[in-house]
């Protein structure tokens, strides 16, 4: 399995413009970003930059990155036109879509999606929920998942931002790292939006609602996602 690790990466956020490049204790987060995925020693990691400035940001910290068109209607189509841009020879048949938000990112976690992928067509994670007022939280997206007998890793049923599945036991926070085996990706981008993608808002159901089959691995936190100034403020102090 050779294995690519790509962040998209955008400067239009609604909530917090220009965030790839928010200063995190003197560096660029989306640089904090590929640090950790290099750290994590899979394979070689590239931004996919939607702006000259953020790959001008990576380059100068000594990283890869592409152009991609900002007119991209999601984080996955950004990873596959830059899959595109930098593989035409198909060299990597495994591509690992990495969030550019996630400056505080264990490297492990990208490991442990990488290794759940063999015999599905896309990985993810999930974790644990441990904080009551998330379950009926709807901006919280949970995992429906049925996990093997040791618990650690399983297929995914459903991912909604409702409480599911009902009834007493745990449920799970969808964290989204995701692993695609090459073929899979090219085939999900070239999908239409789906009706429950549309419905719940969520990509991920795009894939299921076409038999694809994706897998997922357990794990004990989620990893801080900077989506707000009072998300990036939090970062800060933990990081610098």
């Amino acid at each position: 399995m050779s294995s690519v690790v790509i962040i998209p990466a955008r400067m239009a956020s609604t909530r917090l413009p220009g965030k790839p490049l928010a200063d995190i204790g003197g560096v660029p987060m989306i640089v904090r970003v590929w640090q950790r995925a290099m750290a994590a020693g899979i394979g070689p990691v590239v931004v996919a930059a939607a702006e000259d400035e953020i790959a001008d940001a990576v380059e100068k910290a000594g990283g890869h990155a592409v152009l991609t068109h900002p007119d991209l209607p999601s984080g996955s189509d950004r990873v596959f036109a830059a899959l595109q841009g930098i593989d035409p020879g198909a060299k990597y048949d495994t591509v690992i879509n990495c969030q550019g938000d996630l400056p505080a990112l264990d490297p492990a976690q990208l490991k442990a999606v990488a290794a759940a992928l063999p015999g599905h067509d896309i990985a993810t994670l999930a974790a644990p929920i441990t904080d009551e007022a998330d379950r009926g939280n709807p901006a919280v997206v949970k995992a429906v998942v049925a996990w093997a007998p040791d618990g650690r890793q399983g297929r995914a049923l459903y991912f909604s931002r409702a409480t599911v599945p009902s009834g007493a036991g745990e449920h799970f926070y969808h964290v989204g790292l995701y692993a695609f085996r090459r073929e899979a990706l090219a085939r999900f981008v070239a999908l239409p939006p789906s009706p429950l993608e549309q419905r719940e808002k969520l990509e991920q159901l795009r894939a299921l609602e076409h038999g694809m089959s994706i897998a997922v691995a357990r794990v004990d936190e989620v990893p801080l996602s900077v989506d707000t100034p009072e998300d990036l403020e939090y970062a800060r102090k933990l990081l610098s």
